[in-house]
């Protein structure tokens, strides 16, 4: 008797072997994001497409950034793509490695020099405007020798809202009751356009044997603008905004952590990871779990701290000056940049020391600071992610079952191993704990 059963056994043993197998292959991905026409304006020397390559080695997915739209006649227009056959030679020292050409991503902008939004619900909303950037798609992606295209769609966003008492908020909550807030009173039909144009590119897409996914950009409500399932049917996958709650554009008065894993007392109950990525999974089927990545970013939001900011750090920092001058660009500090800041030492006793603050509960994310000094000079605030915070949310998209991680930017993590030696140290720090 205990013979006849082994074969079953063994076909048991087999079979679940195989569904370990098969749900291995789907988690612990790896997107990674190349934001071409950043490459690190103030670095010491552009970061070359060769210095770049060693990343490679991590990444599951590489999404060039960023194509635009063409407002006449709603082509896709690519920015800062590498010319001739790039992509191909990448694709024969990396095999493992699918690239992706990314649309939008708050890059396509107008000549006030803000996110062009008009154009890409126009494009919605008229059957043959969808169809010229379908065709245009396909071409592009074609004479690039891209595997897929990537929708970072520029939907209008969340409007900012102040840091209030619990009085104040419940009152705005009661008042919302009765008057219309929405950034785009035809988000309903937006929504359903978007839908329509993912199941016409899915057509496409397959049809030529290539990828769509869908990436999120930060204050975009899914709420407003992506029927979820819909968009899980139609996308290989879907890359969450999960970063840029809080930024110094949005918010110049109040400095404060810009990508917490977990919810913090008296902040919008909206601004965490756990909160967005629990909104995605209420909406999608368990078998879709693994399309879901979360996005980790390699660099800082920093802020001006003035007298009137305090001086312990802690945050929120009221009476903030705006973006910190210095940097990557005005607001924001790659990690080498911050790196080195934690590194210097001051020049003389008047100019205060850059403090770091950790985060043992791996609930929130870290930040430095230094207080406005006598003159009310040299305040800086800076929120940011490093290794060990970046490993504590691939360990949350691990255990959450999520398909793996969205990476913000390759040209932001420290590409030369300038801080401590080793290069993409964030990356990697990803990827080992994926």
């Amino acid at each position: 008797m205990l013979f006849t059963k082994k074969p079953y056994v063994g076909l048991l043993l087999c079979s679940l072997l195989a569904i370990f197998q098969t749900i291995s292959g789907e988690v612990g991905k790896m997107v990674c994001f190349y934001d071409t026409p950043r490459l690190a304006p103030n670095s010491p020397a552009p970061i070359t497409l060769a210095e770049l390559e060693p990343a490679l080695n991590f990444c599951n997915f590489l999404v060039y950034g960023y194509a635009g739209i063409d407002p006449e006649n709603f082509k896709i227009i690519s920015f800062d793509l590498p010319s001739g056959n790039h992509i191909n030679d990448l694709r024969k020292k990396f095999p493992h490695v699918r690239f992706l050409l990314s649309v939008g991503g708050d890059r396509d902008i107008n000549g006030e020099g803000v996110p062009d939004t008009g154009k890409y619900l126009s494009l919605l909303e008229q059957p043959e405007h969808r169809s010229n950037f379908r065709a245009s798609v396909i071409s592009e992606l074609n004479k690039f020798g891209f595997d897929g295209i990537d929708l970072a769609w520029q939907f209008p966003k969340n409007k900012p809202k102040l840091q209030q008492g619990i009085l104040k908020r419940a009152w705005g909550k009661f008042r919302g009751w009765f008057s219309s807030t929405s950034v785009d009173e035809k988000a309903a039909e937006h929504k359903e356009q978007f839908a329509a144009l993912m199941g016409e590119l899915r057509t496409d897409i397959h049809r030529a044997g290539k990828m769509l996914s869908l990436t999120m950009l930060p204050h975009v409500s899914a709420e407003l603008f992506i029927d979820i399932p819909v968009a899980l049917m139609y996308a290989d996958f879907v890359n969450l905004a999960t970063y840029d709650f809080q930024t110094p554009e949005r918010d110049p008065k109040v400095a404060d952590l810009p990508a917490p894993l977990q919810a913090m007392y008296e902040r919008d109950p909206s601004h965490n990871v756990q909160y967005q990525v629990q909104y995605w999974l209420n909406a999608t089927a368990e078998r879709d779990f693994n399309k879901l990545h979360i996005g980790v970013t390699s660099y800082g939001r920093s802020w001006v701290m003035t007298r009137n900011s305090g001086i312990t750090g802690y945050p929120p920092i009221p009476e903030a000056d705006g973006p910190a001058p210095a940097g990557s660009a005005a607001g924001i500090l790659s990690w080498p940049e911050i790196c080195e800041l934690l590194q210097q030492q001051p020049t003389d006793r008047e100019t205060p020391h850059l403090r770091k603050v950790g985060d043992p509960t791996k609930r929130y994310g870290v930040y430095a600071y230094r207080a406005a000094d006598d003159k009310g000079e040299n305040g800086l605030w800076v929120g940011y992610e490093d290794p060990t915070t970046a490993a504590n949310k691939a360990a949350f998209a691990r255990a959450h079952g999520l398909g793996g991680v969205a990476f913000h930017d390759l040209t932001m993590d420290d590409v030369r191993g300038q801080c401590a030696g080793e290069k993409y140290p964030i990356l990697r720090s990803i990827k080992y704990k994926l």
